[in-house]
């Protein structure tokens, strides 16, 4: 828990007072709603240069196809680096690559959710021991259909990064020992972050919880 030590003059008499930056916080294990269906509120469009539109329709955020990327970066309150979980669904719209990059910390490091990579269909993390999702351990294939949503769920705790479309589980990383980054091309989405890569993606019901530690 991170706290602020303020310091208040009354009357030539200086006070400190500590501020607990995460008083507003949900509960460990309550849901907290990254994205209201409706506004793009705590987020900003990434500048990756040649980024298409972002936008909100019928309740999905809209990453429209950029040349080649198009991303989202998350500016409201600080999100936990570690002990938490994220959900969302997501589908890709048009084109054949990722339709969502998903960039997330890991205690002081950060990592991607790769989703239809390479073509379309490759799956994993990005970057283990420098080597990307289409080359480690995580690398998997999953075969997605156009328009239709997919369940997304990633869990980070001291220990490890896990990740699971629908009920498939594609990511049960123990990182106590490997060096966590992310790919160049999505530093811009540091801390938290979504993004495109020459495909609409949508994304909606983000959602994320501390865990319980």
């Amino acid at each position: 828990m991170r706290a602020t030590i303020l310091c208040l003059s009354f009357i030539g008499v200086t006070v400190a007072v500590i501020a607990d930056d995460a008083k507003d916080a949900p509960p460990a294990g309550e849901w907290q709603q990254l994205f209201d269906g409706k506004t793009l509120t705590n987020w900003k469009p990434t500048e990756f240069g040649g980024e298409g539109e972002v936008y909100v329709e019928e309740g999905a955020l809209v990453m429209d196809m950029g040349n080649p990327m198009t991303g989202i970066t998350w500016t409201g309150k600080p999100l936990p680096k570690v002990n938490y979980e994220v959900e969302f669904e997501g589908r890709r719209v048009t084109g054949s690559d990722f339709f969502c990059a998903l960039t997330f910390p890991v205690k002081d490091d950060y990592a991607s959710l790769v989703l239809g990579g390479w073509g379309g269909t490759i799956v994993g993390i990005s970057t283990i021991d420098s080597y990307d999702a289409s080359e480690n351990e995580t690398t998997d294939f999953f075969k997605f259909t156009r328009k239709e949503w997919y369940k997304i769920r990633l869990k980070v705790t001291d220990a490890k990064i896990e990740a699971w479309i629908n009920d498939k589980q594609i990511a049960d990383v123990d990182y106590a020992k490997k060096d966590i980054d992310v790919r160049i091309e999505v530093e811009p989405s540091k801390p938290f972050g979504l993004a495109s890569f020459e495909t609409q993606g949508q994304i909606r019901k983000l959602r994320l919880r501390s865990l319980k530690q």
